[in-house]
Order: structure tokens, then C-alpha cells, then sequence
């Protein structure tokens, strides 16, 4: 068995919860502000938002939502039982909200030159689930 992608910590995965209406109003087209202003605390909206912005060359503003989807995110993964540290898998849909946030965050820093953080933010996003970055890009 590959050691690529095994949690060699042993510490437990932490998975977010389920964001059914958030997911189908997106999923049918609502506008992502629209989503974000009825369920603020959700990372997936605040995503959509940083990915809207950032495709309009809206950098700025993309950064700023994903830093609140980021934020959100965190505190969802506290709720969850996340300490700071250990795997946060793609593979788990409710997850995928936050670490797409992640990589916007990181993507639109390097987009503004806010290069210290573009480090921090991609060793971060490695870190909760190495396989994210490749989902996400694809």
C-alpha cells in the first residue's frame, strides 16, 4: 500500500456537515450572493462568490470573500471536533465548501502578491487532503 495520501498522524479526519440547501440553490443556478446572504456561516457560498469574483478579474474582492469563506470554514471545523490539525478529505462532499475556499484564498493572495500567505494557505490546503488541489483545478 502507497503511503501517498495516508494519514500517518492517526488523527481522525474531521468531516463538516451536510449543506443540502446550500448545495440545490446553487446547483439550480441561484445567484452565489443570493445563497451567501441567506446562509452566511456556509464556506460553499462564500466560495462560489471568491470564484465568480476571481473569473470577472475581481481579485480584491474575490480574496475578501474567500477570507470569509475561509473563517466560516474554521469555525465549522471546530464545531466538528478539529483541533488545528489533521485530514480534512475532498472525498467527503460537505468538506469540499471549505477547502475550495482555501484555494481560492490562496489563489487570489497570489493574485494581489500577498505572497507569505500564498505559502501558508497551500501548505495548509496539502495538509488537510493532498489530492484537494488537483480536484479543485480540475
Amino acid at each position: 500500500m502507497s503511503e501517498i495520501g495516508k494519514n500517518l498522524l492517526g488523527i481522525p479526519e474531521t468531516l463538516l456537515p451536510e449543506e443540502p440547501d446550500v448545495e440545490s440553490r446553487l446547483a439550480a443556478g441561484e445567484p452565489a450572493a443570493d445563497v451567501a446572504a441567506s446562509h452566511p456561516t456556509s464556506s460553499l457560498a462564500w466560495a462560489a462568490l471568491a470564484d465568480e469574483a476571481y473569473d470577472a478579474g475581481r481579485h480584491v474582492e474575490s480574496y475578501a470573500y474567500a477570507r470569509v469563506g475561509y473563517h466560516r470554514g474554521l469555525d465549522a471545523l471546530r464545531k466538528s471536533g478539529w483541533r488545528g490539525q489533521g485530514p480534512v478529505p475532498w472525498t467527503h462532499v460537505p468538506n469540499r465548501g471549505f477547502l475550495r475556499a482555501l484555494y481560492a484564498l490562496g489563489r487570489a493572495a497570489e493574485s494581489i502578491g500577498e505572497l507569505d500567505e500564498v505559502e501558508r494557505i497551500n501548505r495548509f490546503l496539502d495538509d488537510s487532503d493532498p489530492a484537494a488541489r488537483a480536484a479543485i483545478e480540475a
